[in-house]
């Protein structure tokens, strides 16, 4: 039994009517990204994003670790528009465990109308010891006070 063999089938390589030749030169240019006219983040802030789970806590290794809190160290939390504020205090009525978690207490929660699965936005100043913890309706709702969201290059949409 003889098999012939089958010559591949290639297609030539598929352009959409909107995409511009690369040219001569090579590939077309990636626009870059650009600070906004305020500058760069600050660099003693420390971003993270964590989910609240059914019993309160709220994951964020990168976040604690820079604010070198550690197990046993008491917190002090307050609530205030929606944002939930965190700090170390002798007095402090939450008790870090061993687990690179914050537990945000069913009243406070409320206060914020955080419910379990919900994200917020961490952010720890290391400088002033002090983790705040945004819920992402909130940090949404920033954003869009601050302005529209940009469009495409030439204002198309």
């Amino acid at each position: 039994m003889t098999a012939s063999v089958i010559a591949p089938v290639i297609p030539p390589p598929a352009r959409t009517p909107g995409h511009a030749r690369a040219g001569a030169g090579g590939a077309r240019r990636l626009p870059l990204a650009c600070f906004p006219p305020g500058g760069p983040p600050p660099a003693d802030v420390v971003y993270g994003l964590g989910r609240i789970d059914a019993s309160g806590r709220v994951a964020g290794r990168p976040v604690l670790t820079a604010l070198g809190w550690r197990n046993g160290d008491r917190l002090t939390l307050t609530a205030e528009a929606g944002v939930v504020a965190a700090w170390r205090d002798p007095g402090g009525m939450i008790t870090l465990s061993a687990r690179p978690y914050l537990v945000i207490p069913a009243a406070l929660r409320r206060r914020c109308g955080l419910r379990a699965g919900d994200r917020v936005l961490l952010a720890a100043l290391p400088r002033e010891d002090l983790l705040a913890a945004w819920p992402l309706g909130v940090v949404d709702q920033a954003i869009r006070a601050h302005g529209p969201f940009p469009g495409r290059a030439g204002g198309a949409r």
